[in-house]
């Protein structure tokens, strides 16, 4: 990653949304609007700088947010830039003190997304998806006639999140260079399968949505949604309304890692709180478009998908 994506990752991503992210909870009694106070266990980090600096009073560690990825179980700065990217458009909890968020589809959000096209056979994001990521034709065609999917600048795939009311709120930003969020746009969830459907699939990216669809051939009666890799309270909310549907059950089909039992277990709490059925379905590698992939190269069998 260049030193320019580095530093504009350190700008969009506040060290506030990697504490929420691993579930730190903010301590409001004892937070200053210049040093918020988070705690998970007896273990505490102050945020400071408006975001952009931590440390902990306990320990001599202390840094930026990359910094603090790593202090939270990263291994190394490049899984540490992973996990910050991943996080772009991340809504953070706000303390009691700040003003109000503006609404999230703004209109920027709509004409930036309006202005990209659809994905076509033969362009360079379909070819992306096609060659690259292993997702078949008849899934890419699916996406796009649901309009989830945009091309972006250099082949990049554009993958649409929006809110209960279907409204784009932003998108996931995928190529084979890229890896980002919409700037200014807000996470919620990816969806891509009939909104009414019974059984739903969580997955951690859109791509690995999509992936998952075609390992299932595309059940009619699934849902699969992506967090786009973070977990704000606005996905929370998002997951938590898909539950409290009627003869619904939700599948776990999180990333085979720490990150993505954290979010299983996430997801099997909403589940028990509204009193359904919930299955983890745990990809064989780490997540479900290497599963695709592996399966397209005949290495991959016995997918516990196909189980679910």
């Amino acid at each position: 990653m260049e030193k320019k994506d580095i530093e504009e990752l350190r700008s969009k991503v506040a060290c506030a949304a990697v504490l929420e992210n691993e579930g730190w909870k903010i301590d409001l009694k004892e937070s200053t609007r210049r040093a918020l106070k988070y705690r998970s266990g007896a273990d505490i980090i102050i945020v400071i700088h408006e975001g952009r600096g931590w440390f902990d009073p306990l320990s001599p560690a202390k840094g930026d947010v990359f910094d603090l990825a790593e202090h939270l179980g990263a291994s190394g700065f490049p899984e540490a830039c992973d996990r910050v990217a991943a996080l772009v458009g991340f809504v953070m909890t706000a303390p009691v003190w700040t003003r109000a968020p503006k609404p999230a589809a703004t209109a920027s959000i709509v004409s930036r997304w309006a202005r990209r096209r659809p994905p076509r056979h033969g362009s360079a994001t379909w070819n992306y998806l096609a060659e690259q990521r292993g997702i078949p034709d008849t899934i890419i065609a699916a996406a796009v006639a649901q309009g989830r999917l945009r091309e972006g600048p250099q082949g990049s795939m554009w993958a649409a999140h929006d809110d209960v009311a279907g409204h784009i709120i932003g998108w996931e930003e995928r190529g084979p260079h890229w890896r980002a969020f919409a700037t200014a746009g807000t996470k919620e969830l990816f969806r891509f399968g009939p909104t009414g459907a019974a059984r739903i699939c969580i997955t951690e990216a859109a791509i690995d949505a999509m992936s998952l669809a075609a390992i299932e051939f595309q059940r009619s009666h699934t849902l699969y949604v992506s967090t786009g890799g973070g977990w704000s309270p606005a996905t929370e909310q998002a997951i938590r309304s898909l539950a409290e549907r009627a003869n619904v059950r939700l599948v776990a089909a999180t990333d085979n890692n720490r990150q993505g039992d954290v979010y299983a277990e996430r997801i099997r709490r909403i589940a028990g709180e509204t009193g359904i059925e919930c299955t983890r379905s745990r990809p064989q590698a780490v997540d479900w478009n290497e599963d695709l992939r592996g399966l397209l190269a005949g290495t991959v069998h016995g997918l516990l998908a196909a189980n679910q």
